[in-house]
């Protein structure tokens, strides 16, 4: 059986409930279920703090996890990224009051506070940097005013927050994070069970991403179209029983649907449909 670590709450947790439920799994109708065994699938699931399940699973506890980027490094477990998710996007950056510091590089000497202690002191170490690291859970915009620390390094939206606490965002992103799945390092890689567990989570992407696409168009405009509408791998053309007309089906991304719809309509198709894909191998 399939052992499976899932976020118990926050950002990550109702967003990857919702693409395993998505991919056929079943999922828990209690918050406070901990475990819950899927016995269809042969999985078993393990609601756990996120910042938790890099460890398990690096620890071989659990076979795979779905956890952030940044919560993954920063826990320092012998865990690595196999798939991105494409959920809880974040930029993790530096801030501080204007005219302290500018870059990562004139920050020795200097105290950064962090929720992040590890992955800050591992970006330190790689710039060659010697910073003290205070490690303080929840928010730290306010570690500057109180004199814990120079600089803060913390998750960043739309910088809203920081600079009501009146602080500037300075230099490169430490880490563009987003939820994936991650294993042990050092697993095999062709576990079956593995294999179709991100067969099924690729295939909601996919599904994600792309609408079918189904319009009818003249024999002599095809090429035309289907230079629109290429598809993943081709797309099916079948002839109409009125005489000089075929009909197209071709999946096409959800995002250009309506721009594509717009083309093809100028060049004469017609009856042009979209529909939602609910599940795909590819």
């Amino acid at each position: 059986m399939l052992r499976i670590a899932v976020p118990n709450k926050g950002s990550l947790s109702e967003p990857a409930s919702a693409m395993l439920h998505e991919a056929g799994y079943r999922q828990r109708k209690d918050r406070r279920e901990l475990v819950l065994v899927d016995s269809d699938n042969d999985v078993e699931f393990f609601f756990l703090r996120p910042r938790d399940i890099a460890v398990y699973v690096g620890s071989g506890r659990l076979d795979i996890g779905i956890t952030g980027r940044d919560l993954l490094l920063d826990s320092g477990s012998q865990a690595e990224e196999i798939l991105q998710l494409g959920f809880a996007g974040s930029t993790f950056r530096y801030a501080t009051r204007p005219g302290t510091a500018t870059d990562v590089s004139e920050f020795g000497g200097m105290t950064v506070a962090t929720s992040f202690s590890g992955l800050v002191t591992k970006h330190l170490a790689d710039h060659g940097v010697d910073a003290a690291v205070v490690h303080l859970d929840g928010a730290v915009e306010t570690a500057i005013q109180l004199g814990v620390a120079e600089i803060i390094a913390d998750v960043v939206e739309t910088g809203t927050t920081l600079r009501n606490a009146g602080l500037d965002i300075i230099g490169e992103p430490i880490l563009e994070s987003e939820a994936v799945v991650i294993r042990r390092t050092g697993a095999p890689s062709d576990d079956p069970k593995v294999r179709q567990f991100l067969r099924r989570m690729q295939g909601v992407l996919v599904a994600r991403r792309y609408v079918m696409m189904d319009y009818d168009i003249r024999v002599d405009q095809v090429e035309r179209a289907v230079a629109l509408t290429p598809g993943l791998e081709s797309p099916t053309v079948s002839p109409l029983h009125h005489e000089g007309w075929v009909a197209v089906r071709s999946m096409v991304p959800a995002k250009d649907a309506q721009r594509i719809m717009d083309e093809l309509y100028e060049l004469g198709a017609r009856a042009i449909l979209t529909t939602g894909i609910h599940a795909c191998r590819l």
